[in-house]
């Protein structure tokens, strides 16, 4: 079977899925958008809606899908093997207006409930025995629920501001949702090299390569700052004695916290440079 891969036709999660496959070395100068096909490397990529990808991948016919937690659980992907990629985060989250006296879930028995993902939906107030009655929309959820017409919807939030302007308040948070990559169980070693560089492109978007000069009595100091990979490298500098040059990779986080500690070790020359890939 040909390797097919579904990917974003539109939004921010197709533009930030493109970086990622540019960062791990994938030319998507290809990529047109809405069901264009492009063969790179031996994947054939296919641009869809993730709703699209999810329902062809459960079907069978794609090896696996750029989509996110919410379409995965919609289509009852949340088990398949999966790679959380970090970002197009958000929460699925059961909202009803603000002047609703009902303050949690189960007092919504009996009503009428607006979502885009209607089996996901089910499934959730079936699991606590609450029966509602879901109705499925295609359009924006809120204005539903603001004239009265649903009880209650189940939707993504993001900031909270269109809920907040439709005078709608969070019931229960259901699920944490971002950005996946899920694949089916018997693709084999098919999609390992993709995987891989994702994984090396993943993690060097967190990581910094940092190079520094250090008197050598302080390197024990240096690595109880920063653990890193492993030990740091370690080169003489022409003509000092006192000084070595130090080469480690550590978390970007980390380092801006512990610039004044670095200084406070004694070192000198401190230079950070992005990272392209990291595989420890």
């Amino acid at each position: 079977m040909t390797t097919r891969v579904g990917l974003p036709s539109r939004g921010r999660l197709r533009d930030e899925v493109l970086t990622l496959l540019d960062n791990a070395g994938f030319s998507v100068s290809a990529f047109r958008g809405a069901d264009a096909r492009a063969t790179i490397e031996g994947i054939e990529f296919i641009e869809m809606r993730p709703r699209d990808a999810a329902a062809w991948l459960h079907a069978g016919r794609l090896t696996a899908a750029f989509i996110s937690t919410d379409i995965a659980l919609e289509f009852e992907l949340g088990d398949w093997p999966a790679a959380d990629l970090g970002f197009a985060r958000s929460d699925l989250v059961l909202a009803a207006r603000d002047d609703d006296p009902r303050r949690d879930a189960a007092e919504f028995a009996g009503g009428v409930v607006a979502t885009h993902m209607p089996e996901m939906t089910r499934r959730w107030f079936a699991e606590r025995d609450i029966d509602v009655t879901v109705v499925p929309m295609g359009g924006a959820l809120e204005g539903v629920c603001a004239a009265g017409l649903a009880d209650a919807i189940v939707d993504l939030r993001e900031t909270g501001a269109s809920l907040a302007r439709n005078r709608l308040r969070v019931v229960a948070e259901m699920q944490r949702c971002q950005a996946r990559f899920v694949r089916s169980a018997d693709s084999g070693d098919a999609l390992s090299d993709l995987e891989l560089r994702i994984g090396a492109a993943l993690d060097a978007r967190r990581r910094q390569y940092l190079l520094l000069h250090l008197p050598p009595d302080r390197l024990d100091q240096l690595t109880d700052l920063f653990p890193g990979l492993a030990s740091p490298t370690v080169l003489p500098l022409s003509e000092r004695d006192d000084l070595v040059a130090a080469h480690l990779v550590v978390e970007r986080a980390d380092l801006w916290a512990k610039l004044g500690a670095l200084r406070a070790i004694g070192a000198t020359g401190i230079v950070a440079l992005p990272t392209d890939a990291v595989l420890p």
